[in-house]
């Protein structure tokens, strides 16, 4: 490999840390729960963690274990094919058929990820004649497959609904056959839940399409858990929802479309990261496949994560804090700078605390933050852990 090339990449790795915008990864040598051991120098410690998506705390579910274990003694490892080859199991229609009455849809599919669901969704469905109008907060995968298809594409600022009528007024005006709004269900950074109901009303205005992306909904917000649809009142408003099976529907991997029957099976023919990717691992499908089950019976759960995010939220404004507002699991404390973040996260490690700095280029520069996500796995005892940690790391580096 060229010199040249290879010192090209030294010097933007250089620029990055020198810029304090270095991720770092730390190793965990066990589960995901409330509680983690962290491998660090030879030794292990354990520390509560707040910054796992495992809303419902299903990842180490012994019932979802268990039936993983299941899955694989009786469907193998892997299935070495994707899904048109020889790569559809049973357990894989089970599974899609499982998701499209949880989220009430004619039918679903699944992706490796839901980075792979949003990638491929737009360029099967959508031709040059056609338009894209996204919430300019959405999550990157949306941002790619956007990209990768030829609609025309159009932006709004994020939540404005003025904004997005104009959008749907130029890709009028521009000629759009078919229109579709694209936007997250709660966007994963700040935690806010998109304004459904305007979208929708201005959807039927206008003649378009709805999407949305509920990754960091599903499980854990609305009815039974069935997302954004459900929270702010829209159901089957939703022309189409993305999802996943990485958050709280277990927390393995896995993504999935859930929609009328001939945008599917549009999917199914077209998608091409569907197409193109391995079929999901058999122990993952039957794992999943439980965790629905448990999900959709879990208000205690939901009603425990409402509690400690109502808490921990209140706590931490008391203390001076400056917090996003909302109403999610999804609690982000603004720092701003990357560097202060970063030092931030490293004095709560110090005290017991599992937490990410955020910074550029996952959010905007100047807008870096500690992003910290309730779980059901917590008990009592782990949030007063964790809000004392805060007060106490925010007072030694004069935060707060």
């Amino acid at each position: 490999m060229s010199e040249d090339f290879l010192g090209h990449l030294k010097g933007l790795l250089a620029q990055i840390e020198a810029d304090g915008l270095t991720k770092r990864e730390r190793l965990i040598a066990g589960p995901q729960g409330a509680r983690i051991e962290i491998a660090s120098g030879g030794s292990r410690r354990q520390v509560v963690n707040l910054c796992a998506n495992n809303y419902l705390g299903l990842a180490d579910h012994p019932e979802i274990i268990a039936a993983a274990k299941a899955g694989l003694d009786a469907f193998g490892f892997g299935m070495a094919s994707v899904r048109f080859i020889c790569g559809t199991q049973t357990l894989h229609s089970a599974l899609e058929q499982r998701i499209a009455r949880y989220l009430g849809k004619d039918d679903a599919i699944l992706f490796a990820a839901c980075f792979d669901a949003n990638g491929g969704i737009f360029e099967p469905l959508l031709g040059e004649e056609d338009a894209i109008i996204s919430d300019g907060l959405n999550h990157a995968s949306i941002i790619d497959g956007v990209r990768l298809s030829k609609a025309r594409r159009y932006r709004f600022a994020n939540g404005d609904m003025n904004e997005l009528e104009d959008r749907l007024k130029q890709a009028d005006h521009d000629g759009a056959r078919f229109k579709l709004i694209a936007t997250d269900g709660v966007f994963s950074m700040d935690g806010y839940v998109a304004n459904l109901a305007a979208i929708c009303d201005l959807a039927e205005r206008h003649g378009a399409i709805v999407m949305v992306d509920d990754c960091h909904a599903t499980g854990h917000l609305g009815d039974k858990g069935r997302g954004t649809p459900a929270l702010t009142g829209v159901g089957n408003r939703i022309g189409i929802v993305t999802g996943t099976l990485g958050k709280s529907l277990g927390g393995a991997m896995g993504g999935f479309v859930a929609a009328a029957q001939p945008v599917i099976d549009l999917l199914r023919q077209r998608a091409r990261p569907y197409l193109f990717s391995n079929s999901l691992a058999p122990p993952v499908a039957a794992g999943s496949l439980k965790a629905i089950d448990i999900a959709e019976a879990a208000d205690d759960r939901r009603a425990l994560l409402a509690a400690h995010t109502k808490r921990f939220r209140s706590e931490l404004a008391a203390a001076g804090f400056e917090l996003l507002p909302g109403e999610t699991p999804i609690i982000p404390v603004m720092l701003h700078d990357a560097r202060r973040a970063q030092v931030m996260a490293q004095a709560l490690d110090e005290r017991g605390v599992y937490v990410a700095g955020f910074f550029f280029p996952v959010v905007p520069k100047g807008q870096a933050r500690i992003r910290t996500q309730m779980s059901a796995a917590l008990g009592e005892q782990d949030v007063t852990l964790a809000i004392d940690a805060f007060k106490d790391a925010g007072k030694a580096l004069g935060l707060i």
